[in-house]
């Protein structure tokens, strides 16, 4: 019998596909700090993870362990190296984590687009008459406007779908995706970042964190972009330098911003970002919706399952 760890809770479709299989023990670890984790891990021969960090310090403690099943996509707390130099399986979620973070996008820059949380308040508050006398210089139509999608996995490839609903233009930055892959898809392959910057009215990040696209949009690029431009990230908060674009909110480089997520999780409150009017925030719930959480928890569970079966589907493993 293997037994399984489930670091973070994890929504119940996935504890009972875990419960259901006679060749599984488990037990949830609710616990993330570093000396529970380094405790109780030894004893498991494979994890899921959701919150919590698996350092190098962690992992040499775990021999038991050959598989870490991410409740996700993103493997930014994990320490890959160690992974890779004692043949550790690092599997993510890949099916059940476009649906809800494209619709997240869409509901950001429509937000942000209609002036909705402004207005909100501003009913709350008993202005509703003001309101509707507003001068609306930052309200806008997505018709027309040019949408750049950098990254253009399983989450670009359900935005394009919506992006092109509301008759937007659809621009793809992505080195690792052919041509022809977006064109099928009504999009446009650029090549330069730059350009696509100078033409684009929302960029839109759903790139992982890695070395290369740590601080991927600085303030030099943020500087080429539309003054009524919108940058909205849901991937992670490295990818963005967070005080270049609390400075270009603050300078009118660009407009506005939609962010779920942070460098930090969760934010200090001396954050400048937090108290920033030009930020929309979320707790980084792009998935966080009843279909999401429990297709996420079934497919992790699965991953884990699979793996140990030997039918583990090739996609799903992260290549080190």
């Amino acid at each position: 019998m293997y037994k399984i760890g489930i670091i973070d809770t994890i929504n119940n479709k996935g504890i009972d596909l875990l419960k259901s299989n006679k060749n599984f023990s488990f037990e949830i670890i609710t616990d993330l700090s570093r000396e529970n984790l380094l405790l109780n891990l030894p004893k498991f021969d494979g994890v899921t993870l959701r919150r919590g960090k698996l350092d190098s310090g962690i992992l040499e403690k775990c021999k038991k362990l050959k598989v870490i099943a991410r409740h996700g996509v993103g493997y930014d707390n994990v320490d890959t190296s160690f992974l890779k130099k004692n043949n550790i399986t690092l599997l993510v979620t890949h099916d059940s984590t476009s649906t809800s973070p494209s619709e997240h996008i869409m509901f950001m820059i429509l937000n942000i687009y209609k002036g909705i949380s402004m207005f909100d308040s501003m009913v709350r508050k008993g202005n509703f008459s003001k309101a509707i006398r507003l001068k609306i210089d930052d309200n806008f139509e997505l018709y027309g406007k040019t949408i750049l999608i950098a990254g253009f996995g399983r989450i670009g490839k359900k935005l394009i779908k919506k992006c092109l609903g509301f008759d937007m233009k659809v621009i793809v930055y992505d080195p690792y995706v052919e041509e022809k892959v977006i064109n099928d898809l009504g999009g446009k392959k650029i090549s330069e970042l730059e350009k696509g910057l100078k033409e684009t009215d929302i960029l839109s990040l759903s790139t992982p964190l890695t070395d290369e696209t740590k601080n991927f949009i600085t303030m030099k690029e943020m500087s080429l972009m539309k003054k009524n431009a919108i940058i909205i990230n849901i991937s992670r908060g490295g990818v963005v330098n967070e005080k270049d674009l609390n400075t270009a909110l603050n300078d009118k480089i660009i407009s506005f911003a939609g962010l779920d997520v942070f460098e930090k999780e969760p934010p200090d409150n001396s954050n400048p970002l937090l108290k920033n009017k030009r930020v929309l925030l979320s707790p980084h719930a792009a998935t966080f919706t009843k279909e999401g959480l429990e297709k996420m928890s079934l497919e992790t569970v699965q991953n884990i399952i699979d793996f140990f079966e030997k039918k583990i589907d090739s996609t799903k493993i992260v290549q080190l």
